[in-house]
């Protein structure tokens, strides 16, 4: 079967190669030359009744004059780009980018393009995407809303450039709107100026490597009682952002031996002459469980990226509770990430879902495994599940049973096909949410 697919993978990367080289290449005017001249190739073939045969020389000269053109173009410059540490994905942000002449002559007419990291995937990635594009073919589950490219990360508009003098520099700005959440890859600048026929650009390349980490989309939650009461942490955690924990004063004694000098009560001390040290009783809290399903047969599922951007939803909105948040998923193995009152801050938690993908090598046992775990230790869980099927209802019902309160929101593609099964959950609307992908937000906001 790879066989088969192996030379289809092979023109998918030539045409996907020569369509972003035509890209950068040709302007509209070429464009519109370009075709002409194929019209004109295929009405010339009948040069008893056409005379489409003379154009075709004409616009052939055109391009080749433009083509001829273009190897003469030679620049020397340099470049610094100054990128913010993160970015969101679906809005768009600004940086400056400095490029500077060292040439002895003057620059003008230049186009600045950006060049981004190949995003094409390897053969086994392209080949699972086919077959998940395949099967959704069959079971007639694509929608009529257009599907997002996995494969273009950022849209970046080409930005003229004013004249440079010789060994001076200019700054613009650049307006980039990510696409897809995870690191994106600037690999180098690239001057372009089109020929005196305004049909062909010269490229004149300079590498930049840079990364900058694009964050999940996050959505306005509305306020949310979320299940759950507080609970003691068997062993202590240290809760304090800056030093000591978080436990609760309760009195003074004398000191023993052993005790932290941090516990000291000078006063006292200088009032009684001997070591007295406060005295503190562990204190309760709220802790939450955030579960995210990776478990998806398509690897560019939409239900999963709309599911990443729940959980991140979530994680910011319990940053401004008094209580922990533990981010349960399975990747390549179970994590466990806890945030929250000193622990760490909904950046980071945002940094994590960023490079979440989607787990095909484990069953989802793995991740009920590492759930019921953590079970004993939280006040409620929130599951954030790509369908509601045997597996997961078995998750919930075992959470219940526990005693642990649940609320769970199943993220589903916007035909889904089979419709969700019934469960008991489904009958309690305040616990069980489900969300159409692409209607994500307004769903939400009737929790």
């Amino acid at each position: 079967m790879n066989l088969i697919w192996r030379p289809v993978y092979r023109s998918y990367r030539f045409f996907s190669w020569l369509r972003y080289w035509a890209q950068r290449r040709f302007t509209r005017a070429g464009w519109f030359v370009l075709a002409g001249l194929l019209m004109t190739t295929i009405m010339g073939l009948d040069t008893q009744n056409l005379v489409a045969y003379q154009v075709f020389p004409l616009l052939l000269c055109l391009l080749l004059l433009a083509f001829g053109f273009s190897r003469f173009f030679r620049l020397n410059y340099s470049a610094t780009r100054r990128l913010p540490r993160f970015g969101t994905s679906g809005r768009p942000f600004t940086y400056c980018l400095t490029v500077r002449n060292l040439a002895a002559t003057v620059q003008n007419d230049l186009t600045l393009l950006e060049d981004l990291a190949d995003t094409r995937p390897a053969f086994p990635q392209w080949l699972a995407r086919q077959r998940a594009v395949e099967k959704s073919t069959r079971s007639l589950r694509l929608s009529r809303r257009q599907r997002p490219n996995p494969v273009r990360l950022a849209v970046i508009k080409p930005v003229p450039l004013p004249a440079i003098q010789p060994h001076q520099e200019v700054e613009v700005r650049i307006e980039i709107t990510p696409l897809r959440r995870g690191i994106l890859q600037f690999n180098g600048v690239t001057l372009a100026r089109t020929d005196p026929l305004g049909l062909f650009r010269a490229l004149a390349q300079t590498p930049l490597p840079q990364t900058v980490l694009i964050l999940p989309k996050r959505y306005l939650l509305p306020p949310i009682a979320l299940p759950g009461v507080m609970k003691y942490q068997e062993g202590g955690v240290a809760l304090a952002s800056n030093v000591g924990q978080s436990e609760e004063f309760v009195a003074l004694r004398d000191y023993r031996r052993g005790d932290p000098l941090r516990h000291i009560h000078w006063r006292s001390w200088a009032k009684t002459g001997r070591p007295i040290v406060k005295e503190f009783e562990d204190e309760f809290f709220v802790r939450h469980a955030l579960v995210l399903d990776t478990f998806s047969e398509q690897p560019f599922s939409e239900a999963f990226e709309e599911a990443v951007s729940v959980a991140a939803s979530f994680a910011c909105t319990l940053q401004t509770q008094e209580s922990l948040l533990d981010l349960l998923f399975v990747g390549a193995e179970a994590y466990c990430f806890t945030a929250g009152r000193g622990l760490a801050h909904a950046d980071q938690m945002l940094e994590i879902l960023a490079s979440v993908q989607v787990c095909s090598a484990k069953p989802f046992q793995t991740l009920e495994g590492l759930v019921l775990n953590h079970a004993n230790v939280v006040s409620g869980c929130i599951c954030v599940l790509l369908a509601w099927d045997e597996p997961r209802r078995r998750l919930v019902e075992r959470l219940k049973a526990s005693g642990v309160p649940v609320l769970v929101v199943v993220v589903v593609p916007a035909a889904p096909d089979p419709p969700l099964e019934p469960g008991p959950m489904r009958d309690d609307p305040a616990r069980f949410h489900t969300l159409v992908a692409g209607q994500v937000e307004q769903g939400l906001m009737k929790l």
